[in-house]
């Protein structure tokens, strides 16, 4: 199991998460790709090195979507077989949450995602930006998912090629996933888990407008393709499913 964390100028959470993960997941192993945070992450990037984590340094900021396709690709070509868990480097997500999402894939081996729960102390632009993609995921590809945006979600070894082909260079790349996933008719297993906000969510680097924008444009196109072609959605999403990606034999 790999554990992949994308970080864009990280805090002293970081050393902490690569420790509580050794612990908790002792045969796993951590990898870190910084998009382009510049020298003054030199001192937490370096603190995770020393800890066991491989660390990878992106020197232009280019979003997550590019990150997380980074260490895809890393994976796939230098430690080929092994499943993916995708973890925020903030401290939102719990450690017993991250074992029951891997756990959960693994059982399954369909992609997972750690679902929120959007009540008690929950920021309102969290809380109605989740309410918002929510439906409108819903009513573009007609699947139910509780979280679209979240962080934790975990892959299994034979989907990582497919993860890389799929556009997106900031956060619209993991609604992009869940598109792509409906449009070829893979399964998506859901976790529940719980809600951890630091500060009122102020370290997140998500910007509610740009990233909304571009968070929605995808959903937006591809509910007008499925209302448009149907007849050409199903002829395609048969093809793909025929030929999806199977799982890769997985090792620890």
């Amino acid at each position: 199991m790999i554990v992949l964390v994308p970080v864009y100028r990280p805090g002293d959470d970081l050393p902490r998460l690569v420790d509580d993960v050794a612990a908790a997941l002792p045969a796993a192993h951590m990898v870190v790709v910084d998009d382009g945070s510049g020298p003054t992450a030199a001192g937490v990037l370096a603190a995770a090195r020393d800890r066991g984590a491989t660390v990878l340094r992106r020197r232009v900021n280019r979003g997550k979507g590019i990150v997380l396709k980074t260490g895809f690709r890393y994976v796939a070509g230098h430690l080929p077989g092994r499943d993916v868990v995708c973890v925020d480097a903030d401290g939102q997500h719990l450690i017993p949450d991250v074992v029951r999402v891997a756990d959960r894939m693994r059982d399954t081996g369909a992609p997972t995602l750690g679902v929120r729960r959007f009540d008690g102390e929950v920021p309102l632009r969290s809380r109605f930006g989740n309410a918002m993609t929510r439906a409108a995921f819903h009513l573009a590809t007609g699947r139910r998912v509780r979280d679209t945006q979240t962080g934790l979600r975990a892959y299994p070894a034979g989907l990582l090629e497919w993860l890389g082909t799929v556009p997106g260079e900031r956060f619209e790349y993991e609604m992009n996933v869940l598109l792509f996933a409906a449009r070829a008719g893979l399964p998506v297993a859901q976790v529940p888990i719980a809600t951890r906000y630091q500060a009122g969510n102020s370290s997140s680097h998500f910007s509610s407008l740009a990233d909304s924008a571009r968070i929605y444009r995808p959903l937006v196109r591809f509910a007008a393709a499925r209302l448009l072609s149907p007849r050409r959605r199903a002829e395609e999403a048969t093809e793909v499913t025929s030929s999806r990606p199977r799982p890769a034999t997985r090792t620890p």
